[in-house]
Order: C-alpha cells, then sequence, then structure tokens
C-alpha cells in the first residue's frame, strides 16, 4: 500500500547495504517487477524490447538492470509471487483498470500531437503486469536460479509470513503493507539509487504504543486497498481514537460509522493465506549465457539494452565463484 499516511507512523531509518551483507530478502515480486517495468518503458524506446510479433517485454530488462543490486550487495533474493487476488480488492482493481483507461486514452491524444515526452511518462503509467510479463520474468529467474515461492493470495503476506518464521531476514517492497502483515524488518527503496530504508515493525508499535492488531485498525480507519477510509481520520486521530476506544469495532461504534467487511480486512492482514511449502537457498548458481540468450535471441530485446546488466551479473556473481553464497 502506497499510502503516505501510513508511513507517517511507520519507524523508517536509512540502512546501509554494508550491515545487509549475507542477508536473504523475500521480494515481493509484482511491486519490484512493476517498479522496473514502468521505469524501463519510460525511459527505454519501444523498439528496443518489442517482439517482431509485437509483444513486450520491458520487463526482461528492468530485471536484467534491478537484479544486480542484489548479488553486489551481498543480498541473496528469493522472489514471493502474488497468487489469488481477493475480491475484496475488486474495487481497487476496478479503480486501477478505469484509470489505466484514462492514461490511455491520453497517450493516444499525445502521440497524435506528437507530444512524446507526455506520451513517454502516460505510456509507463497505463503498463499492467500481464501474463506474457509475469511467465518471462519467471522463466528468467529460473535461468539465473533465484529462488521463487508462489504465494496462495498476497505476495506480501508470504513474504511476511517467511520473516517472521525466521526463514528470511527480510522483506523487500516499495509498499507498507509488509508493516501491516507483521514483516519485522522491510527494505524499501530496493529500485532506488542509494542505500535502501529499514522499515521496523516493532519499534513502529512501540512508538505509538500500539498493538499489531491496533496498527491493523489504524490503516483501516485511514483506508487500505480493501476499503475507503473513514472521513476526517489521518494518523494522529486513527491512534487517538484506537487509544481512547480500544479497537475499530468500538471506534466506529463511538462515532457512528461504518466499514463494510471490517472482519475479514482485519483478517486478510493478521491472518492472510500462507504456506509453507517453499524452500530458501542461498547456493545460486546462474546460467548467465542462458539467460543473455532467452533475453537476446528467444524474446529478441535489443542487446544493448542488456549488456551492462549481464556484465554486473558476471562479475558479481560468476567472477566470484559464488564464494558469498556457498
Amino acid at each position: 500500500m502506497g499510502n503516505a499516511d501510513l508511513r507517517s507512523l511507520a519507524v523508517i531509518e536509512d540502512v546501509s547495504f554494508d550491515d545487509l551483507d549475507g542477508t536473504v530478502v523475500a521480494v515481493d515480486a509484482h511491486n519490484w517487477l512493476y517498479r522496473y517495468l514502468t521505469t524501463t518503458v519510460k525511459f527505454t524506446s519501444d523498439g528496443k524490447y518489442t517482439t517482431s510479433d509485437g509483444t513486450e517485454v520491458a520487463n526482461l530488462i528492468g530485471v536484467v538492470q534491478g537484479l544486480p543490486k542484489f548479488f553486489e550487495h551481498g543480498l541473496t533474493p528469493v522472489f514471493v509471487f502474488d497468487g489469488a487476488v481477493t475480491d475484496l480488492k475488486d474495487d481497487e482493481v476496478e479503480k486501477r483498470r478505469q484509470q489505466r483507461e484514462r492514461y490511455e486514452a491520453e497517450l493516444e491524444e499525445a502521440r497524435e500531437s506528437g507530444d512524446s515526452v507526455r506520451a513517454s511518462k502516460l505510456d509507463s503509467r497505463t503498463q499492467r503486469l500481464t501474463e506474457t510479463i509475469v511467465e518471462t520474468t519467471r522463466d528468467l529467474l529460473e535461468l539465473l536460479d533465484v529462488p521463487i515461492v508462489d504465494a496462495p493470495a498476497e505476495g506480501e503476506g508470504q513474504a511476511s509470513y517467511m520473516a517472521r518464521q525466521g526463514d528470511v531476514d527480510y522483506v523487500g517492497s516499495e509498499d507498507y503493507d509488509a508493516l501491516l502483515f507483521g514483516a519485522p524488518y522491510t527494505l524499501r527503496q530496493l529500485t532506488s539509487k542509494g542505500d535502501p530504508e529499514l522499515m521496523d515493525f516493532e519499534a513502529t508499535l512501540d512508538e505509538h504504543d500500539l498493538t499489531w492488531e491496533q496498527l491493523v485498525d489504524a490503516a483501516i480507519l485511514m483506508g487500505t486497498d480493501f476499503n475507503e477510509g473513514i472521513a476526517g481520520i489521518g494518523p494522529k486521530t486513527a491512534v487517538k481514537e484506537l487509544r481512547e476506544h480500544g479497537d475499530l469495532y468500538a471506534v466506529l461504534e463511538a462515532r457512528g460509522d461504518h466499514i463494510d467487511h471490517a472482519d475479514r480486512i482485519r483478517n486478510l492482514f493478521l491472518d492472510p493465506a500462507v504456506t509453507d511449502d517453499y524452500e530458501v537457498r542461498t547456493d545460486i548458481e546462474p546460467d548467465v549465457a542462458a539467460a543473455r540468450r532467452f533475453v537476446t535471441e528467444e524474446w529478441e530485446v535489443d542487446p544493448e539494452e542488456v549488456t551492462r546488466g549481464f556484465e554486473r551479473l558476471e562479475e558479481s556473481v560468476v567472477q566470484t565463484g559464488l564464494d558469498r553464497w556457498t
């Protein structure tokens, strides 16, 4: 959830990559991939990532450019892919679809008027994770021997569960849902330049004298991907109301407000659908040559766009003999 209100409650601090060496990160695959997909589309000519039959695979450029960052800093990534989408998210999905259609109409206008700068910006906003994008991403990760986990539902919920079990050290996500799912530590800005941010779950609870349940209640009062918030309730008011009344239901009763499916939304964060059917490996043995052929020959991506990315992979993983991963 990109909710700025929740960010204002979270205890977040900068952390050096030097302090993360040798750790394992469960990455919210859809979130990470979407960031690189939109960036690639925004700054790269579509001819560089479009096949002869018109299929766009900008994601492959994004993966090759983004993945080396983990290896260069001694992190082992485990990519967690979303499973089924809950029907509670139908409204959010529909809202995003309508927004994308508006962007697509504006994109057509920008192209017709010759406004290439605006067209590039709008093109990045119309991107979505198609079946081809997800499948080719998974195929590329498998060639690079990067562990993959299939979540039964929300990827962040599964990644957070793995972190709570102690099977990974961090969750990697640009959003804030990992905090609501109880991830002990979340690394943000892994898709940005510079060092990442560290979001601390227990420190957040202590900072506001809240329980995990109350933190989730605060988010629901402010609004999540699954519900509209209560008008007039921001971070300070949410915390104040919860301290005064105790929980979400008491706050709603005191205010005379109502939130549809409050129980189900609460349980989505506190008791998400997860699986123990996963393996976390650090003995990664990527086949960089096969991955390069897959990207540039099978999917016809311009080699110039991925040359440096593959070089970085070789330098950080292959040429070191994988000493860090064994």
